[in-house]
């Protein structure tokens, strides 16, 4: 009994233990389980423990681990297991910033700034992060941030444009196009740059720029050259035509274009254009000082121009103006002065043209008149000199003509000379070859009686000595078998036939013929 109760309780015991699994899992699945979607976060507030007290995170900061309040870090997309008892939750969307705009974000936690700074440096997250308060001098280009709510509020921005005084300053999603550049204004300094508040000497090239709205303002400047003109207003007929006067001058309407009197007393009108610009290393001062290129336009160029013609035109006559030497001294004078005065203002000018002056009638008409028979006497002098040159020119096409035929006849005369002495010298070279040839051909046939002679004394010695080689062979031979006979027998045993068979018989005496026909022949009639 005391076993089966035993087992019984640990059977229990088992059960119990799996009943409080099941129930944690469910209570973990089911309660404390949440998930969080792409694109979103998980923001913590942690409520504290039920028994006792938790730590409070210090002042300028969120709470961090094991302390009470909403929690600094958040957790990305997924499934997160946090006790409700203990957790707040909740699922934020993240920060989302679209191609052509910038996010400005302003920091809510931190250490306030000292008074008059409104801008700090940091980051969102890391060893960077924001230390007070205040609006970050970084901005950030399009992408997905998550940023705590509680934390950091972002600002997006497009491209703001402000407008004051005739001033148009950018911040925002900037572009500079080509032919432009930006002039930056500083709203507040930057020690770390070491750039102090105002209008910075260095511009910004063509190009996108995320720029802080509060941090900086962009005035964008066109650069390079532009013109401006100031014209004359000319008279019109009834059908929209120019009126013009007898002398075909267009006739002006008064007090248009740049008017003056001469010193003479004449009034006297005329067209100015002004080919200027500015270049991008003043573009910073042009902003200084007149706010954009309109107002330079406006300021400077427009009443300079006026200015200047009429100063140096007053200085002269009416009938100055209209000759050529003095006019030109009255153009040069207009540009150098003007291009003076728009460099003291940091305005390049490339030219400035009076390009017509409209005299009154009065006085052009006589003038003109004198200079049409002038004109008219230059013009018989200049046909009567164009005649003589004429004459000169056929005189010389006439001698060019004989020249050529004198050279042509010289050039034969050289050609018939040269071939001469080149036959000649042709000859001789090949009669210097021939008794070159002859000489060669004589020595060539003594060297050739004097080989014949010598191969035949070397042909007799050869023949001489090989005879005198034979003969002391024999004799040492001889010398050899101590006798001429022992010789003879050995070179007679020499000459037999290796295949020779000799067989003896016997014959009686007075037989030898009668039994020679019984005899095999003791040598083959076929060995050699």
């Amino acid at each position: 009994m005391s076993l089966r109760r035993n087992k019984s309780a640990i059977g229990l015991a088992f059960s119990s233990l799996w009943v409080l699994v099941a129930l944690f899992f469910c209570f973990q699945w089911f309660l404390c389980r949440i998930y969080v979607p792409d694109g979103h976060s998980l923001l913590l507030r942690y409520k504290g423990p039920m028994i006792g007290s938790a730590k409070e995170p210090e002042p300028g900061r969120l709470a961090r681990d094991n302390e009470v309040g909403v929690q600094d870090q958040m957790r990305g997309p997924g499934r997160h297991f946090f006790n409700p008892i203990y957790w707040e939750r909740t699922i934020v969307p993240d920060n989302v910033i679209m191609p052509g705009e910038i996010g400005v974000v302003t920091s809510k936690m931190g250490m306030p700034l000292p008074p008059g700074e409104f801008l700090v440096d940091g980051d969102l997250q890391g060893d960077s992060r924001v230390q007070h308060q205040g609006i970050l001098r970084k901005v950030f280009g399009p992408g997905r941030y998550r940023a705590n709510p509680y934390a950091y509020e972002f600002n997006i921005v497009k491209r703001e444009t402000t407008k004051s005084s005739g001033q148009e300053k950018t911040s925002g999603w900037v572009e500079i196009p080509t032919g432009y550049v930006g002039v930056v204004t500083m709203q507040a300094s930057n020690p770390m740059l070491g750039l102090s508040a105002g209008i910075q000497d260095k511009v910004m090239q063509p190009g996108l720029y995320p720029i802080n709205p509060r941090e900086q303002q962009i005035d964008i400047i066109n650069v390079g050259f532009r013109e401006t003109s100031i014209q004359v207003e000319q008279q019109m007929e009834p059908d929209g035509k120019v009126k013009y006067d007898a002398q075909g001058e267009p006739l002006a309407v008064a007090e248009t274009g740049i008017n003056f009197p001469s010193n003479d007393g004449f009034d006297i009108q005329l067209d100015f254009s002004a080919i200027w610009g500015v270049m991008p290393r003043d573009a910073a001062q042009i902003v200084r000082t007149f706010g954009n290129i309109d107002a330079v336009e406006e300021k400077v160029i427009e009443p300079q121009s006026e200015s200047i013609c009429r100063n140096n035109g007053s200085k002269m006559g009416a009938v100055e103006l209209l000759v050529g030497e003095t006019r030109e001294e009255f153009q040069t004078s207009v540009s150098t002065e003007f291009r003076d005065t728009l460099a003291d203002k940091n305005v390049t000018l490339q030219y400035g043209l009076v390009r017509h002056i409209y005299i009154p009638q009065e006085v052009r008409e006589p003038i003109q008149r004198g200079y049409v028979s002038e004109e008219l006497k230059l013009t018989r002098d200049q046909e009567t000199k164009t005649a003589r040159i004429e004459a000169n020119l056929r005189e010389a096409e006439q001698m060019v003509e004989l020249e050529a035929e004198r050279v042509r006849v010289d050039t034969d005369r050289l050609k018939a000379n040269v071939l001469a002495e080149g036959e000649k010298e042709a000859s001789e070279i090949a009669a210097t070859t021939e008794q070159l040839v002859a000489k060669i051909d004589r020595e060539t046939a003594n060297l050739d009686a004097k080989r014949t002679v010598l191969l035949g004394r070397a042909e007799a010695g050869a023949k001489q000595m090989s005879e005198e080689a034979t003969a002391e062979k024999f004799t040492l031979a001889v010398e050899a078998f101590g006798s001429p006979t022992a010789f003879n027998k050995w070179e007679f045993a020499e000459q037999l036939p290796e295949t020779m068979d000799l067989k003896l018989f016997y014959a009686g005496e007075g037989t030898l013929w009668t039994d020679l026909k019984n005899v095999t022949p003791t040598i083959s009639l076929d060995s050699k």
